[in-house]
């Protein structure tokens, strides 16, 4: 399969243009451009585009097609069309004909086996978080399973050992992520804590249900130790969503910079204090800003300092999502992210 998704990374910053701008083409762009594999969306866009960022637009893709993005194969036909009055591609097949040849074009019809479906953004960036738990939230707290009794009554147990858990509601469930409270994910402008990061220790299987139940350490991160706690590790999710604008107003900070860094930059992960309760879903950009003031000296020495409009940086594509936090990944910035910067619309 081609990666045509693979720098969809970069069609992040198609977020930036305004709808009312018009899509610009190329100088004499093609009427149709063959797939081939090693193919982009960005490079197809390329073809047409002035700004091949704008792809979504060129592509006319409605709400649903943006949460389901089509595929595109090798031997497809991207054809330009310019009936409506605007620029639009459409999706081909060819039959018969030379390779690169004029041929007959027939619509394409896929399938295709799940492994092979191409996430919107790089796997390897997000993979560790898709799956894993990566924060704690206030109805979680005193709820879920616990840790409490370890093999041979020891402190610490990795990988291949055993232990005890409470709380095992479903004997059908056998594989589990097992973590620690980590650092408070407090809101910069009230200071409340929001959620805690979950500190992400290593994997276990059930071994022989019960209360307490037995399980095995199938991957130890970390020591493992009584009092740490568990939650179902389901299947890696495949993101799938293209990068678009959030319907709603965001007015969001960040709250933390994954791993309890102090500062990010491109391909980092950052959590904002924002999520579902906000209207926040998988797929959603935000462009990123820090305040600015201009300090300057008095007449009488003295130091004054005058608010300047914030400066856009960055943008980050969110890529899960929780009640009261989201998780984004940095795809564009000019400089570090810090706790406390602003997220908003793009």
């Amino acid at each position: 399969m081609v990666r045509i998704i693979s720098a969809l990374i970069l069609a992040v910053t198609a977020v930036c243009a305004s709808a009312a701008d018009p899509l610009q083409l190329v100088d004499n762009p093609p009427d149709r451009h063959v797939v081939v594999k090693g193919d982009t969306l960005w490079d197809i866009s390329g073809k047409f585009l002035k700004q091949p960022w704008r792809w979504p637009e060129i592509w006319q893709m409605n709400k649903d097609q943006i949460k389901n993005p089509h595929l595109i194969y090798p031997g497809d036909v991207v054809m330009l069309d310019m009936s409506s009055g605007s620029p639009r591609l459409k999706l081909g097949k060819r039959v018969g004909g030379a390779a690169g040849g004029p041929g007959k074009l027939q619509p394409s019809v896929h399938s295709a086996p799940v492994q092979q479906v191409i996430p919107s953004i790089p796997a390897g960036a997000i993979e560790p978080f898709l799956s894993q738990p990566l924060v704690i939230e206030d109805s979680e707290l005193n709820t879920g399973v616990k840790i409490v009794a370890m093999q041979e009554d020891r402190m610490l147990v990795g990988t291949g050992d055993t232990f005890y858990a409470s709380g095992i509601p479903d004997t059908a469930i056998t594989k589990w992520h097992v973590f620690r409270k980590g650092k408070p994910l407090k809101d910069p402008e009230t200071g409340k804590v929001i959620a805690y990061e979950a500190f992400f220790l290593g994997n276990a299987r059930l071994v022989k249900p019960g209360e307490p139940s037995m399980l095995r350490v199938s991957l130890a991160k970390e020591e493992i130790a009584r009092g740490d706690r568990l939650v179902p590790a389901p299947e890696p999710q495949i993101i799938s969503y293209v990068p678009h604008r959030p319907e709603q107003d965001v007015s969001a900070r960040v709250i933390g910079i994954y791993g309890g860094l102090r500062e990010g930059g491109a391909n980092s992960v950052i959590a904002l204090n924002v999520g579902k309760n906000n209207g926040m879903e998988i797929g959603h950009v935000v462009a990123l800003y820090r305040k600015r003031v201009s300090l300057d000296v008095d007449q009488d020495g003295r130091r004054t300092s005058t608010p300047v409009p914030d400066e856009r940086y960055g943008l980050a594509f969110v890529f899960r999502v929780f009640n009261g936090v989201s998780y984004a990944l940095v795809v564009e910035s000019s400089k570090a992210v810090i706790a406390g910067d602003s997220a908003r619309n793009p």
